[in-house]
């Protein structure tokens, strides 16, 4: 009997060793991710005001009243920014579904942090956002995330400026994985014990904007955006993909050689300013604003305000997927 009993110890420590030999050492967040559905890529397809306004008012109000972003970013980051302050002023109703504050949180208003981690930075570095250092943005996040001023914050995202010629796969997909694996659902820093925080928090990843004439080729925006989009639909992680709303007019053509403002050789001008142009503000578009209630402002490098437009409705659909919502 105890030769017996020390052969099955025996068996289940090899077993258990094997086990382990498997785990997997590159961050993936798949076993700290809470999020629904299918679908996770907020791309042309959701960048829809159609999209938008059928999404269940439950989960509006849900993100509305429960999610506190923390959004870090440079000029082409606001895109997203100025979209979202803008979209509450468009129609009737819209002020109250989709109000939003900036860097001053109240209730039953989206609390909207902009350019919110960049000073928490280590010394020396720049986190301004992705592009200025390809790694300075994990630990501006984990000072930022470990500060008590903040421990209410439950969405993080950052922005690129040129993602182009930048290491993706080794540095930007790597490093949010290591965030997510701490700060995550079930993270290793989510707790009530000394140096945790009670709170998890969602990453959103982005893919970068488009470049004119020059999006396809190895570290160029298109190859870029299909490794994150990617790495986004095998982890079951949320993404704003920038390059993918950049590209496609709004007939969902794809223009392959377009920048970020809608301007295609191919197709022979701006199609986001010909469609603006041709379409009625207040019923079809909303001015961008710098700020909730501020000046009209274009999204950074923008003609015209569709593109801000578009991830606007893009950001709104991702936290209601935050918000439990499953995207069908």
């Amino acid at each position: 009997m105890i030769k017996t009993r020390t052969i099955l110890t025996t068996i289940t420590v090899i077993v258990a060793l094997l086990i382990g030999s498997c785990e997997k050492e590159d961050n993936s967040p798949d076993d700290n991710n809470e999020i629904t559905g299918t679908q996770f890529i907020a791309d042309f397809n959701v960048a829809k005001e159609g999209v938008l306004r059928s999404i269940p008012q439950e989960y509006i109000n849900t993100a509305r009243t429960t999610l506190h972003i923390a959004y870090q970013h440079t000029s082409h980051g606001t895109h997203v920014s100025r979209g979202v302050f803008g979209l509450q002023d468009y129609k009737d109703g819209d002020q109250s579904i989709f109000s939003i504050t900036n860097n001053s949180p109240a209730t039953d208003k989206l609390d909207f942090r902009d350019y919110a981690i960049s000073s928490y930075a280590e010394s020396g570095t720049d986190a301004s956002d992705l592009s200025r250092n390809e790694t300075a943005f994990i630990q501006a996040t984990r000072n930022f995330l470990d500060d008590p001023d903040n421990a209410v914050i439950n969405v993080v995202m950052w922005s690129w400026c040129n993602i182009a010629g930048h290491n993706v796969s080794d540095n930007y997909l790597p490093g949010m994985g290591t965030l997510i694996s701490e700060y995550g659902a079930n993270g290793s820093k989510i707790g009530t014990g000394s140096g945790q925080r009670e709170t998890p928090v969602t990453f959103v990843f982005m893919t970068g904007h488009a470049n004119t004439n020059n999006n396809v080729g190895d570290g160029k925006p298109k190859n870029q955006a299909e490794l994150i989009t990617a790495y986004c639909d095998t982890n079951k992680q949320l993404c704003l993909d920038y390059y993918s709303i950049d590209t496609h007019d709004m007939d969902d053509n794809y223009w392959e050689d377009t920048g970020d403002d809608g301007n295609s050789t191919t197709y022979g001008g701006n199609f986001y300013k010909d469609w603006q142009n041709s379409h009625t503000l207040g019923v079809d578009w909303f001015e961008n604003k710098q700020a909730p209630g501020g000046s009209v402002e274009y999204g950074a490098h923008n003609s015209q305000h569709i593109t801000a437009n578009r991830k606007a409705y893009a950001m709104w659909w991702i936290l209601a997927r935050i918000a439990g919502w499953n995207g069908e």
